[in-house]
């Protein structure tokens, strides 16, 4: 019995051949061999140790907001945690699920009156996603929220991390490093006055709308910021607004996003990003870092 037949027995949600395009912001990407959907962290759980029996690759996706997927496709097996959600709020304690969204999280701490997640709002991601990179925006990051992480260790151990024990730096921490899987989060907020909050929250959102490319599939901002500089600045200083390859294109809009305009592939996309680092290199001797994740 193979692997798929096995999680199929096992009651557990399994997809062969499943087009990542349908599951990244980018709509970008070849099959999966295998797409796993647990609902429950028991099933998450034993969907690991069924792939580690057999020597299968697992990666582990949230929203794929911030990846590109190759176009040939992914041998092994992709698990989502899209089904892996729900979020718990105690006084001023907040308690989410890997897969949950961190826009619908940031919203519902609005509205008890909890400070904290505004810089989150409009972000596409999941919570899980959000730790792993710690992501952040208008001067907000994850590790300003988080007090602690729950995560699967490479040996099957569910293990509760603090967040100082996480080496959360600029879109960075030691998740992946590790080979931890992120399955739900704590956070501590600050309560102000809803209407501040969600004030906040929409004049970030029309400040998105406003300045960042939306109406395209896209993995938000393509580069790290270069300590000292804006990406997006030196790629239009460069030149290099509405440049392509293929379908693939530097948003006029703002030029540190690179778009899809439609039927871009992967190639499209890591020409490009290369195009864009050669002549920034070449024009102001500064090395632009990908910040969106390849498989």
């Amino acid at each position: 019995m193979g692997v798929y037949e096995e999680l199929i027995k096992a009651n557990i949600e399994v997809r062969h051949g499943e087009p990542m395009a349908l599951h990244t912001s980018f709509r970008i990407g070849g099959p999966a061999e295998l797409f796993i959907l647990p609902k429950t962290l028991e099933e998450l759980v034993q969907a690991l140790a069924l792939l580690r029996a057999r020597g299968t690759e697992a990666r582990v996706l949230g929203k794929g907001s911030n990846l590109l997927v190759n176009d040939q496709g992914l041998l092994g097996a992709v698990i989502s945690t899209e089904k892996l959600t729900g979020s718990a709020i105690s006084g001023n304690l907040v308690h989410a699920a890997a897969g949950e969204s961190l826009t619908a999280l940031s919203r519902k701490a609005g509205e008890r009156g909890l400070s904290g997640l505004e810089f989150a709002y409009g972000i596409p991601g999941s919570v899980g996603g959000a730790v792993v990179m710690n992501a952040g925006a208008y001067g907000g990051e994850m590790r300003d929220v988080l007090t602690s992480v729950q995560v699967l260790t490479p040996q099957g151990e569910i293990r509760e991390l603090d967040a100082d024990q996480l080496a959360m730096g600029y879109r960075t921490s030691c998740i992946e490093k590790e080979g931890y899987i992120v399955l739900s989060a704590r956070m501590k907020l600050t309560e102000k006055p809803r209407e501040e909050i969600l004030a906040l929250m929409e004049k970030n959102m029309n400040a998105r709308r406003e300045k960042q490319p939306l109406e395209y599939p896209s993995a938000g901002s393509t580069f790290k910021r270069p300590k000292g500089y804006f990406a997006g600045k030196l790629i239009m200083d460069a030149g290099l607004g509405g440049m392509s390859v293929g379908d693939a294109q530097v948003s006029e809009k703002h030029c540190g996003f690179v778009i899809n305009r439609g039927h871009a592939t992967a190639a499209d996309v890591n020409g490009l990003i290369g195009l864009v680092q050669e002549r920034v290199r070449e024009q102001f001797g500064l090395e632009l870092e990908c910040e969106v994740r390849r498989w």
